[in-house]
């Protein structure tokens, strides 16, 4: 037998191991990340005896898998969220960042003793937030949120990782000598971000294009194809001094934004690709930790960790958010709601990358970090939701969902209504809907059941209905399902959610709803 052959049976079973356990994840609501690294900890050095401690190979393994996730937290990320709640978010992402660095590194410092420069880099690096974790754990949890907080949360997890790994090559650069404290780190700044956003947003533009003209002989090529474009764009923005990360993420949300051919599919190919870049880092750097390592550390890391979740956190959100109108609840729930994720414990290769002395000790304390602030937040985030009231109802998901599969632009969308007791078409048929040429109910779905549309079908309360209609039709098709004829004027009819229907948004609007009903 190779030694490949043993790698990949090795491979194979930690990420069989991973995924099976993901599942027990949710029923206990912890995030998958806590189980991920626990499992390459106990197939580690302390526990079956693998041993792995190459920091070289870990970082490229961490490199790559972050850029795919970012990648997929762009394309994931509605630009009407973004819209929303970009001036918060925003100010989270950036100033939130610097401000929780900031008190986490000065306490850092004093706790572990440590040179306070030693105690910002600290602080640099635990000071983003995770999107997955906490979305993860939300949705495992069937908990929903008020659409303004859910899109603060997700749009300042999703952005601020750029500033942390700024922050954190900022402190490096400062440490080793490379550059001056102040003018010099302010520079540093605004190249990484200046040159990553500019070749993000001009690559996104230029992916969006090129999937679109090229006519390539396989739809399986075309999420390939995106992906390749955004790690060209990763590159491009990191050979010119600019941050890769920031790139890549903003090339994610400009394709993410608009219609590309074989949009779905590329969607679910980026996601499946995320989930293995997770899975992946996560046992690899569990594989790099030393849990008897861990015991020394325990009391000062422990207290590194409160400063960070009950004083740092809620010291650099709390005022930014002040003069946005949130509530005091809503306040307290984004105070709490930092769990650390995968960057982190990435960026916690960094020092040893640069052979900074303090490099194990930073690594250790990171990872103890990660696991309480996972642990903790991750299990308790669904019941401080229902503690401070901010859990909202709402329709439930589709149990199917439709998809427009071409490899040209179609002019079409599917367009998905939820049926509820107030509509005026509970108890009719499909044949007494008068749709407009062009337009057509494809299914229909009554709870985890899939009903073929017939004319003599009668439409219940609960039925969700998929409407394949040319696009310019959406009005029309919105009039019929409120119980008007189409031909009534556009100003004079009632709109589908005044009659009780709930419309879902196309894959033309580009948010999320419309991604899992259309593509």
């Amino acid at each position: 037998m190779f030694l490949i052959d043993s790698i990949l049976l090795l491979a194979g079973l930690l990420l069989l191991a991973g995924i099976v356990s993901s599942k027990f994840s949710n029923r206990v609501g912890l995030p998958v990340l806590v189980l991920f690294l626990g499992i390459g900890m106990l197939a580690g050095e302390d526990g079956l005896g693998l041993e792995f401690d190459d920091f070289v190979t870990a970082h490229a393994i961490g490199t790559v898998a972050l850029a795919f996730i970012l990648f997929d937290g762009g394309l994931q990320t509605p630009v009407s969220s973004l819209r929303l709640v970009w001036k918060p978010a925003s100010l989270l992402a950036t100033v939130g960042v610097l401000g929780t660095a900031a008190v986490t590194g000065v306490a850092a410092a004093m706790l572990l003793d440590i040179p306070w420069l030693d105690g910002l880099l600290l602080g640099s690096i635990v000071g983003s937030t995770d999107a997955a974790a906490v979305f993860a754990v939300l949705r495992s949890q069937g908990v929903q949120l008020r659409k303004r907080l859910a899109a603060t949360l997700e749009v300042e997890s999703a952005s601020n990782d750029p500033m942390a790994i700024f922050l954190t090559i900022g402190c490096i650069e400062v440490l080793t000598a490379r550059i001056e404290p102040g003018l010099d780190v302010l520079r540093l700044f605004f190249v990484q971000m200046g040159v990553g956003a500019v070749v993000g947003a001009a690559f996104g533009w230029l992916t969006v294009r090129v999937v679109n003209a090229i006519n390539l002989p396989t739809a399986a090529l075309y999420p390939v194809l995106a992906a390749t474009c955004g790690l060209i764009t990763f590159g491009l923005a990191a050979t010119l001094g600019g941050s890769g990360f920031l790139a890549i993420y903003i090339a994610g949300l400009v394709i993410g934004n608009h219609r590309t051919t074989f949009q779905r599919g590329s969607f679910l190919f980026m996601d499946a690709l995320a989930w293995i870049a997770q899975i992946t880092m996560f046992v690899v750097l569990g594989l790099l930790s030393a849990p008897r390592e861990l015991v020394p550390i325990a009391g000062p890391a422990l207290a590194v960790t409160a400063v960070l979740i009950l004083v740092a956190r809620p010291l650099s959100v709390i005022p930014l958010l002040l003069p946005f109108g949130y509530s005091v609840r809503e306040h307290l729930l984004i105070a709490w709601v930092g769990l650390k994720g995968a960057v982190p414990i990435i960026l916690a290769t960094f020092p040893f990358m640069f052979g900074l002395p303090e490099g194990r000790l930073l690594f250790n304390v990171v990872f103890f970090v990660v696991l309480v602030s996972a642990t903790l937040q991750g299990w308790s985030l669904p019941h401080v939701v229902s503690w401070l009231g901010l859990r909202e109802e709402r329709p439930a998901p589709p149990a199917a969902t439709l998809e427009l599969v071409s490899l040209r632009d179609l002019d079409g969308e599917i367009f998905d209504y939820e049926i509820d007791a107030r509509s005026p078409l509970a108890g009719r048929f499909v044949r007494d809907l008068h749709f407009p040429d062009g337009a057509v109910v494809a299914l229909i779905t009554r709870g985890t059941t899939l009903v073929p549309p017939r004319g003599s079908t009668r439409i219940e309360v609960g039925d969700r209905l998929f409407v394949i209609a040319r696009s310019n039709l959406r009005r029309d098709v919105d009039r019929v399902l409120a119980g008007e004829e189409p031909a009534i004027p556009v100003d004079a009819g009632v709109t589908a959610d005044a009659a009780g229907l709930a419309p879902a948004t196309t894959a033309g609007d580009g948010d999320a709803a419309g991604r899992d009903v259309g593509g």
